[in-house]
């Protein structure tokens, strides 16, 4: 326990001089973000605010990581050291391609930023790769845990690979989503990867419980310049590599399906948009304000830390019944 602590306060203040460090060089290069003049009017004053944070994720994470594979790998815990290369190869592989749309984005000021088609693909590659590791490498199989009635079923591996792709990719995207209210998606985040940080321990995975930690420790430091009003933004770089982080936890967990509940709010503001685009498509009327939700809250009257604080809240719940299911 005394070390798991360590591992959480180490990254905690590795993100916060990061941080520190990176917000004014974003500054300096004047790397902001960049509001949609349809989107809330109360946005237009974040305009300008260092974006790409991300980078702070990142750096961070590989840092931290790093640093606990070296301590642990000489010892006993060899095996738990190796084991953990997977898992951070998911969370910064995602947040690489997030890095490369915000990069020609903010630093290239081309608005449209990477092309769809590419994004996706680079996703996918990322999304197989980990999953091919998992299945062959790693030989982890195809079992796939069942909450509540607790138990394991064996999935056909070509049902299970593309299952798991979409499992990947549908956190990473909801993940996005949930981005767009300073502290909101590394608020939400945060809780679902201590909820799967403790069902690791419970199940007794510990590269699972390591990987979680840092993430913990990263997010809470990237957090104390995240809430509103925020200094810094995550951008795709770190929406992206949060949701690559998230799946890729549940997935090597073999409870991809825990994430029904524990992800519920992300999983909420994709569907309010599919919702959104459908409806408008067929009426040519809107059933929100605004998609995602949390902007049809916003402009309901609901200020930006009461939008955050309710849907953390909520967050926690699902996660306490998750972790009482798993």
């Amino acid at each position: 326990m005394e070390f798991q602590v360590e591992v959480v306060v180490f990254a905690f203040v590795v993100s916060v001089i990061a941080s520190l460090i990176i917000i004014p060089i974003l500054r300096k290069l004047k790397v902001g973000q960049i509001e949609r003049d349809d989107g809330p009017q109360s946005h237009l004053k974040k305009q300008g605010t260092p974006t790409m944070g991300g980078i702070i994720m990142a750096v961070s994470i590989m840092m931290v990581t790093a640093m606990v594979f070296i301590r642990i790998h000489g010892g006993e815990c060899k095996f738990t050291a190796e084991k953990m290369i997977p898992l951070a190869f998911v969370t910064i592989g995602f947040g690489l391609v997030g890095f490369i749309d915000d990069f020609i984005k903010l630093v290239l000021k081309n608005t449209k930023g990477l092309k769809p088609a590419y994004k996706m693909f680079g996703l996918l590659i990322v999304a197989v790769a980990y999953t091919v590791y998992l299945v062959k490498i790693l030989n982890l199989g195809t079992e796939t845990y069942i909450p509540i009635i607790k138990q394991y079923i064996n999935l056909p591996i070509w049902i299970y690979i593309p299952f798991a792709i979409f499992v990947l990719l549908g956190t990473t995207n909801a993940v996005n989503l949930t981005d767009g209210i300073d502290g909101l998606s590394t608020s939400v985040t945060t809780i679902i990867i201590t909820a799967l940080t403790v069902i690791s321990i419970i199940f007794k995975v510990p590269e699972v419980t390591i990987i979680g930690e840092v993430l913990i420790g990263t997010c809470l430091g990237f957090l104390l310049f995240n809430l509103h009003p925020a200094k810094v933004f995550m951008g795709d770089t770190g929406s992206l590599l949060l949701g690559g982080a998230i799946a890729g936890m549940a997935l090597y967990l073999k409870m991809p399906l825990i994430l029904i509940v524990l992800a519920l709010i992300p999983i909420i503001e994709t569907i309010s948009v599919m919702i959104q685009v459908a409806y408008f498509k067929k009426t040519g009327n809107r059933i929100f304000k605004m998609a995602p939700i949390h902007h049809h809250f916003e402009l309901s009257g609901w200020n930006e830390n009461k939008i955050v604080s309710i849907f953390s809240v909520i967050t926690l719940v699902l996660c306490v019944i998750g972790i009482a299911i798993a």
